[in-house]
């Protein structure tokens, strides 16, 4: 699947596909091809300014006004590194990025700083080839869970670092399973509980199963951890 097929399937209208396959060019690859000359960075300028509103429009929406404090530690969370290359991740846009046959080597398709960059990058493609509704379709994906019970927000992927703390101590994998659903259709309320060798690690609840389990990965971590 190339980014288009990709954009696509998400139902992302682009008019100009030069901007996007821009996006996701990295300075070490412009160093290593003569005939490719502009690479990503004016374009993550342009995302972080798109993404930093639109967060923030999002915030001053929410039903239970926040006070301007908890809006700005909110944002600072939703838009720093780690949460970008989080939503990098799992948009699996790694795939598409260009990338230096040093950079490729040394693991810069899964570094934080060249994922963040990218996603910036993509976002202020978007917005300058479309419209702030297009951007919409990316954003609501992977930002507005967090913003469902803001104040209990996880930005940290504790299943990650769940599953890197058990490989590396113990050699062996963590599963999830549900444990209840509850709640009307609309608004439903899930229990998960992550287990290893059928012994219950932790348990955690949240409004999708994605986020009951990043609960139990965090009850999980904070024990094992201690």
């Amino acid at each position: 699947m190339n980014i288009k097929e990709y954009l696509k399937e998400k139902g992302i209208v682009c008019n100009d596909f030069r901007l996007i396959d821009q996006a996701f060019t990295h300075s070490s690859y412009v160093n290593e091809h003569k005939k490719v000359n502009i690479d990503n960075e004016r374009l993550e300028f342009m995302g972080d300014a798109v993404l930093q509103i639109w967060v923030s429009d999002r915030l001053m929406r929410l039903k239970e006004p926040l006070s301007e404090g908890k809006m700005t530690t909110l944002r600072s969370q939703l838009v720093c590194e780690t949460s970008l290359a989080k939503y990098a991740r799992e948009l699996k846009l790694a795939q598409f990025l260009k990338l230096g046959i040093g950079e490729e080597k040394t693991g810069g398709r899964d570094r934080n700083s060249i994922l963040a960059d990218m996603f910036e990058a993509l976002l202020g493609a978007v917005y300058l080839t479309t419209s702030m509704s297009e951007i919409d379709k990316i954003l609501d994906e992977v930002i507005s869970p967090y913003l469902v019970n803001p104040l209990n927000a996880i930005i940290i992927d504790y299943k990650t670092k769940l599953q890197e703390y058990v490989q590396a101590d113990l050699r062996k994998s963590v599963n999830y399973e549900v444990v209840s659903a509850s709640g009307p259709s609309n608004k439903p309320t899930f229990e998960m509980c992550v287990k290893m060798d059928e012994i219950i690690l932790g348990i955690g609840s949240g409004s999708s199963k994605k986020a009951a389990e990043q609960m139990a990965a965090k009850n999980a971590f904070d024990k094992l951890a201690k």
